[in-house]
């Protein structure tokens, strides 16, 4: 029984960890990026800089910014479809759900290590792009 117990509390530890990890917030920065705001990056979107939501299917299915190139990071982000839709030398913004999603902050890394020059980083996301009244589809 005493061992059944360790076992048991172990596998609670674990259990644990593996939740405040999920929860962590997503980096500040990227590296080789320009992290921006909610109103730079509607700026952006004014001047008509291409906007990347690298969430998955279901996110974008729910609302997103409107024009943005779905490139779901874990399953449709690569090098040849990001050249696809934006030259190397043309600014990208990625966005994903905010500061608890690392998506945008994978996504941005990944442009920079393949030669973009002009990423942003658009930590606070949709969630942000939605609450302060700009347009969504």
């Amino acid at each position: 029984m005493k061992r059944f117990m360790h076992i048991a509390l172990a596998g609670m530890l674990v259990l644990l960890a593996g939740s405040a990890l999920a929860k962590e917030d997503s980096p500040l920065t990227v590296a080789g990026a320009t992290t921006v705001d909610t109103a730079k990056a509607r700026a952006l979107f004014d001047q008509g800089v291409a906007f990347v939501d690298a969430r998955k299917d279901s996110d974008w299915e729910a609302g997103r910014i409107p024009g943005a190139i779905h490139l779901d990071v874990k399953k449709a982000l690569t090098e040849e479809a990001l050249a696809a839709e934006v030259k190397k030398d043309e600014p990208v913004v990625f966005y994903c759900n905010g500061k608890k999603c690392h998506r945008s902050s994978k996504a941005s890394a990944m442009a920079v290590g393949w030669g973009w020059k002009k990423v942003y980083y658009y930590r606070d996301g949709f969630p942000a792009w939605k609450a302060a009244g700009n347009p969504v589809e």
